[in-house]
């Protein structure tokens, strides 16, 4: 996901992706540990997913502030 269309989404929808992407992490991570994971780059790409949600729902709550 890029940052703006992070930006464009709701705090709940926010969460609701965030709570996803970890469920993805999780599965991929199984998969990578029996060996059936074919594209290991998803891994990568999902942490950075979930540090981008996360970093832009900080921002968010810190311009409430």
């Amino acid at each position: 996901m890029k940052p703006s269309e992070i930006r464009n989404l709701s705090n709940d929808e926010i969460q609701e992706t965030l709570h996803n992407k970890n469920e993805e992490l999780f599965n991929l991570r199984f998969q990578l540990s029996t060996n059936q994971l074919e594209n290991t780059a998803r891994l990568k790409k999902t942490r950075r997913d979930i540090a981008r949600l996360q970093t832009i729902r900080k921002e968010k709550e810190m311009e409430l502030m």
